[in-house]
Parts: C-alpha cells; sequence; structure tokens
C-alpha cells in the first residue's frame, strides 16, 4: 500500500442555521476559521508523516473553500472531492473514493466532520489504538448527552452495535442517551466491500455511513467522558459556545502548563498557547491566534494584541492596540498606544500615550512619550523625541523615509518632511520643521522672531 491512512473531512454542508455568505467550513473560529480547527488534530496526530493523505469532500461554494485551503496551507497536499448533491455521509464518502486518487488504496480511513472545532488528538489517538489492538473493522466515537436530541442513538448489542438516528428511532431507542459523534477510523477493505451497497431506506431518503455499524460487525463504539470536544457548530449560537470552551481550555493550559498569570480568564480572549512564564495578563485582553509573548511581560487591560511578537520582560499598558507589531524585551507601550503593521519597537524603548507607530524601526533605548506620529522611519538608539512630533511621510502620492541618528534630541512640536535625514547626536529646537538632511553634531531650528504688542490682546479675543 502506498498510504497507511487516508483523512476525509466532510465539508459540503451550507450552513443555512449559521446565515453567512460563506460555507459553513469558513465560518469565523477563534481568528480564523472552522475547518483550520478540524484540521488541526489531523497535523497534531501525523505530525508531518507522509503515510497521511487529507481530502475534504466540498459542496456548498467549493471555490470558496477550495480556495482558501490552497492559500491557507501551500505545503499541505491536499486533495477535494466535490460532491455535487448532498445525498448522505454514505454519498459523501464514496464521493471520495471515486473521485481521489490512491483512496482505495489506502489501510485506514479516517472520517472527520468540518464543523467540530474542538476535536483533539488524543481522541484519534485512542481510536487508532482500538481498532489495531483488537483488529476491528471500524470504530467509532461516542459520548453521553443528557438531551440527545437530533443524535443517531448508540444501540449497543452482544456483539458490534447499531446507529439509529434521530428521524428513525422508537419511543424506546430514542431514551438511549449515548450518541454519535460523527468521528469514525475504519480499515479501507471494509468500507469499500459494503459502502456501495448502503440504500437510503429510510425518513431522510439520504445514504447513512452509519449504516456500516451493524450487529455481529468486527465493530466497537468508543465512549468518551469529554463530550465538549465533539461539540458541533450549526448556528452561530454554537460557535459562540464553542469558542467559550476553546478559550477556557487555552486559559488552562496557560496558566496550569506555562505558567501564565490570568488576573480574570473569563473577561480575557486569548487564541494563542505561545505565551511565555511569569507573564501578567489583565482583563478584557485579547490577544489572537497569531501572536507570540514572551516570558515576564505585563499587558494591562483593554490591550488588543494581533499578528505581534512581544519579547521578555516588555510591559504593554491600558488600551494599547499592536497589529503586525514587534516588541523588544523590557520597551513600555501605551497606555493607549497604536502600533500598526511594521512597528518594530526596540529594547527598553518607550512609546507613551496616544502615540502611532507604523513601518518604523525604533532602536534601543528610544522615547517616543506622548502625542506623537512615527511612519516609515528609521530612528537610532537613545533617541528622545517630544510631544507633538510628526513625520510627514506622505506626499500625496508616495510614502518617504525618515532617518534619525542615535542620540539625537526632537523638540516638541517639531515635524520631519521626508525625505529628510538626520544625523547623530543632532538636536532639533521645539517648533521646528525640518525639510533639510542634517550632519552629525547638527542643530536646527525654523521659529520666526516672536514679536509682542503690549495691550493689543482685547484685538482678538471675542466675548458673548
Amino acid at each position: 500500500m502506498s498510504l497507511e491512512y487516508g483523512v476525509v473531512v466532510l465539508a459540503a454542508g451550507m450552513g443555512t442555521r449559521l446565515k453567512l455568505d460563506v460555507p459553513k467550513p469558513l465560518a469565523p473560529f477563534m481568528g480564523k476559521k472552522l475547518i483550520d480547527y478540524a484540521l488541526s488534530p489531523v497535523w497534531g496526530y501525523f505530525n508531518n508523516s507522509k503515510s497521511a493523505s487529507v481530502t475534504l469532500v466540498t459542496g456548498h461554494k467549493r471555490e470558496l473553500l477550495e480556495s482558501y485551503i490552497q492559500s491557507g496551507y501551500p505545503e499541505k497536499k491536499i486533495s477535494f472531492a466535490f460532491q455535487e448533491k448532498q445525498l448522505g455521509t454514505a454519498d459523501a464518502l464514496k464521493t471520495y473514493f471515486d473521485k481521489t486518487e490512491n483512496s482505495k488504496s489506502t489501510e485506514y480511513t479516517i472520517v472527520l466532520c468540518a464543523d467540530t472545532p474542538l476535536l483533539s488528538v488524543d481522541v484519534l489517538s485512542k481510536l487508532m489504538d482500538v481498532i489495531k489492538t483488537k483488529n476491528l473493522d471500524a470504530v467509532a466515537a461516542t459520548f453521553k448527552e443528557e438531551n440527545p436530541f437530533g443524535y443517531g442513538r448508540i444501540v449497543r448489542k452482544e456483539k458490534g452495535f447499531n446507529i439509529v438516528e434521530q428521524k428513525d428511532g422508537s419511543e424506546e431507542i430514542l431514551k438511549i442517551n449515548e450518541v454519535n459523534s460523527g468521528v469514525y477510523i475504519l480499515k479501507t477493505k471494509f468500507v469499500l466491500e459494503n459502502i456501495y451497497d448502503i440504500g437510503s431506506n429510510n425518513k431522510a431518503s439520504e445514504f447513512y455511513l452509519t449504516d456500516l455499524f451493524k450487529e455481529n460487525y468486527a465493530v466497537e463504539a468508543v465512549c468518551f467522558e469529554d463530550k465538549s470536544c465533539f461539540l458541533g457548530v450549526n448556528d452561530l449560537f454554537q460557535l459562540s459556545v464553542a469558542e467559550e470552551l476553546f478559550r477556557k481550555g487555552i486559559a488552562k493550559k496557560l496558566m496550569l502548563e506555562n505558567g501564565v498569570i490570568l488576573k480574570n480568564p473569563s473577561l480575557i480572549n486569548i487564541e494563542t498557547t505561545e505565551i511565555g512564564k511569569g507573564t501578567i495578563i489583565e482583563a478584557n485582553v485579547s490577544i489572537d491566534a497569531t501572536s507570540k509573548i514572551g516570558e515576564n511581560v505585563k499587558i494591562e487591560q483593554g490591550a488588543v494584541i494581533k499578528n505581534s511578537q512581544i519579547l521578555d520582560g516588555a510591559h504593554i499598558k491600558a488600551y494599547s492596540y499592536l497589529d503586525g507589531a514587534v516588541v523588544h524585551g523590557k520597551a513600555s507601550i501605551g497606555p493607549f498606544a497604536h502600533l500598526r503593521p511594521g512597528a518594530d519597537i526596540g529594547e527598553e524603548s518607550k512609546i507613551g500615550n496616544f502615540v502611532e507607530i507604523k513601518k518604523s524601526k525604533l532602536e534601543k533605548g528610544v522615547k517616543v512619550s506622548h502625542l506623537s506620529y512615527v511612519g516609515d522611519a528609521f530612528i537610532g538608539d537613545e533617541v528622545n523625541i517630544g510631544c507633538g512630533f510628526i513625520t510627514c511621510n506622505y506626499d500625496g502620492a508616495n510614502k518617504h523615509v525618515t532617518k534619525i541618528g542615535k542620540g539625537s534630541f526632537i523638540g516638541s512640536d517639531s515635524q520631519t518632511i521626508a525625505p529628510v535625514e538626520i544625523g547623530e547626536d543632532c538636536f532639533v529646537a521645539s517648533g521646528t520643521t525640518v525639510t533639510h538632511s542634517m550632519a552629525n553634531g547638527a542643530f536646527a531650528i525654523s521659529r520666526t522672531k516672536q514679536v509682542t504688542k503690549d495691550g493689543m490682546a482685547h484685538r482678538f479675543i471675542k466675548k458673548k
């Protein structure tokens, strides 16, 4: 056999109840999409193993899903099989076998759903261990549900078991609270010997994959205590419930395994586990899945961090907004600072309140303390920038660069008209507009002489 495992992700659903303009697998979830989290346990279990192939069975708006997967996972060899009509899960699996190269030559077929974002690697590991240890033809993951309405019921027999769908269950069967999760591992040979014989003689007139599980077959239902990992997303409320459970799992891992101090876990939206020990995160902080936080960082209340990297010992003060930024060790940001894409803040630098930084590299010890804009700039070590400084970097058509050498002092209410370069150890007096480059050690001042007219103020002050 060329491949040991074939992974099939059922992703053809329309997701009508989600009321979105995209197919269900592309519903937003924790900063990514549902399909990203459905695929996550696959990558985790096989760990880049070449012994597995992955195929998505697509349907509604398949071009959107296929485009997303191809652009998001260029290094993965993911195939697609288009299910033209939604005729049931068995029909979806037949579509996979009929349209996917080498699918029939695998030893095992793993069937997953695109709308179960909390599924863990541990589930796949346990199912695989059971099917191999007991030499079974198929295993299905099950769980107990207090309100099992809508789920297929697990009817256990002396040997094997049946799965009876909600619409087809008798009053007695519908009292059973062990239900089907929709996650299966099957021997491919067993599937091929039986799947083409499955009929649609049921109340939904669909071809059910669950018909592969029958009494006296070498199949087993593996019941899991933690039902949360099988939570499916069919509407926006269920999506919010799944996200809440996911966040709780991340918070637990951060505190117990990483040593992160979360001041109020229930009021924090964290999507990444890449946060170092000793870091303190206060309430109402939002950190997306693409961000990385070092050790002993402090992130104060209300900060928003997206696609950013914060290194050891940095301090992100209250209500700062970071997007696509890098903050080096022991730097201080905020409060109320805005770091836009390309902001690279050097070690021990200070970015104060109401400061905006965009596409600029600041070296060690730079101070931009308040009410300033720095864009398209290179700022050297230990530069001190006063209040109200602006890099005038846009001429209406193009962006231009400002360079300030190390050790320079830029007075308050100053501007640089880019492109311009200020040398090292320069002094720009307050209220100056720098229009020409300055050599090392130069002093610049462009204020006009103050003229004072005693007693003239009354001519300009207007009173009601």
